[in-house]
């Protein structure tokens, strides 16, 4: 199964695309729900990702659960300023500080 949104590039490396909303988080979750994890970690980068709402947040955190059950720890890269004021605003950003790469300035 496969999506436009979703492009897995290795066992350690995933790309998200375009908007992560209420419209688009219900047809995309399915498919992220059916990737397996054979990797200990994997990075999964939002540089493409143009907008998110507090469903797509949801939807990260799933994911983030979603591989935890693998044995695979899900690293974001390139988190977008309107996500991580989602965290903020949902007083989540110490927990999901594990799991944001640090990009340089």
């Amino acid at each position: 199964m496969s999506h436009p949104q979703w492009q897995v590039i290795s066992a350690e490396s995933v790309i998200l695309r375009g908007a992560l909303d209420r419209d688009t988080v219900p047809q995309l979750w399915p498919v992220i729900q059916s990737w397996r994890a054979s990797a200990p970690q994997c990075d999964v980068s939002l540089a493409d990702v143009e907008r998110i709402d507090s469903a797509g947040m949801v939807m990260l955190i799933h994911l983030i659960e979603h591989a935890k059950r693998q044995n695979c720890h899900i690293m974001l890269s390139f988190v977008p300023q309107q996500l991580r004021t989602l965290f903020q605003l949902s007083n989540i950003e110490t927990m999901m500080a594990q799991h944001i790469t640090h990009q340089p300035e």
